[in-house]
C-alpha cells in the first residue's frame, strides 16, 4: 500500500491521504484503520468509526471481487480519503470497466432474500450520508456527516 505522505504533519495521523491498495485483506483492514485513525483523532464515536470502516472494508471488497474480477490480482485500487470534523469522504476507485449500480438488485426483495450478493453496497449505502459512483461506475464516492448530537461533545 502507498501513500501521498505530503498531507501528514510529522508524528500525526493524516486526515487527507491517498493510497494504493493491493488485494489483501491485511491491506484492506489497514486502510479502514489508516481512516478510523483520523476519524478518532477528529472526535467521531465509536459508532461513527464502526459504520466508517465497514463502509470503507466493503467498498474495497467489492472493488476487488468485482471491478477487478478480470484483472491481474496485483492491479491495485486507488483510495482517497479526508477527515473533517465534521465529514468524512471517501473514494474507492478499481480499474475495472464499472457496472451500473441501478443494475443490481436489491438483496432486501423477497426474491434476492437467499442470494449472496448485493448486500455490501446496501451496507454502504445504510452506514454513509451520501453514495455517488461516477458514470463509468468503477469510482464509489462516499460521505459520513457526524451525527449533531457528537459534535456537541
Amino acid at each position: 500500500m502507498a501513500s501521498d505522505p505530503s498531507n501528514r504533519a510529522a508524528g500525526s495521523v493524516p486526515m487527507r491521504d491517498r493510497l494504493s491498495v493491493v488485494n489483501e485483506r491485511t491491506a484492506i483492514r489497514s486502510t479502514g484503520q489508516r481512516v478510523i485513525a483520523a476519524a478518532e483523532q477528529a472526535a467521531y464515536s465509536d459508532a461513527s468509526c464502526f459504520a466508517i470502516r465497514l463502509a470503507v472494508e466493503e467498498a474495497l471488497a467489492n472493488a476487488f471481487r468485482h471491478g477487478h474480477r478480470d484483472l491481474d490480482p496485483c492491479t491495485p485500487v486507488s483510495v482517497e480519503y479526508e477527515v473533517e470534523r465534521r465529514s468524512i469522504r471517501v473514494s474507492v476507485e478499481d480499474q475495472g470497466p464499472g457496472f451500473s449500480p441501478e443494475d443490481v438488485p436489491d438483496p432486501t426483495a423477497p426474491e434476492n432474500i437467499t442470494k449472496t450478493s448485493g448486500r455490501g453496497l446496501l451496507l454502504v449505502r445504510s452506514y454513509m450520508t451520501e453514495v455517488r459512483h461516477n458514470d463509468r461506475g468503477n469510482r464509489i464516492e462516499m460521505r459520513y456527516d457526524k451525527p449533531a448530537e457528537a459534535d456537541s461533545a
